[in-house]
């Protein structure tokens, strides 16, 4: 099964209460904050509803591993390392990419990693039309595919 990557482009300002609670059901608290779930009716009937905030697609391993060693989060602001992983897993960041892939593991299962990854504002911007059209006319919401690989290499 494969992985979704989610990333939230805009803000709380005008949101209305029932999409303001999907998004914190999906960990989605800010902007630019990016959230990996599984490619399931039920998360794909929630991004449907949140579709006019934010923009998802299939992740591949080598983007997440990318993300891992620069996003990933301890407590305290941390980095993640490979020995801290290793340590609390003994799998290598490369092992901990293949099971988590194959859904054999999960973030929630290394003690103190946040389930979810703040990324920067993209080099070079957002699309030509911005955060307010979809994908589909130019814009940078909704569903993007394999595209949303290149768009987090720009948020790293």
């Amino acid at each position: 099964m494969s992985k979704l990557a989610i990333i939230r482009l805009r803000g709380i300002t005008g949101v209305r209460k029932e999409i303001k609670t999907t998004m914190d059901l999906l960990r989605l608290y800010n902007k630019h904050h990016l959230v990996i779930l599984e490619n399931s009716v039920q998360n794909i009937g929630m991004l449907k509803k949140i579709k006019d905030f934010v923009t998802w697609g299939e992740i591949n391993e080598e983007t997440f591993k990318e993300l891992l060693k620069k996003r990933a989060r301890l407590p305290g602001n941390m980095l993640l390392t490979e020995q801290y992983l290793k340590e609390k897993t003994q799998l290598s960041m490369d092992d901990f990419t293949k099971e988590f892939f194959s859904s054999k593991i999960q973030l929630k299962h290394v003690p103190g990693l946040k389930t979810f990854f703040r990324l920067k504002p993209p080099i070079g911007g957002f699309e030509n039309q911005g955060i307010k059209l979809p994908f589909s006319m130019n814009g940078s919401l909704g569903y993007r595919g394999a595209q949303i690989n290149i768009l987090i290499k720009k948020m790293l």
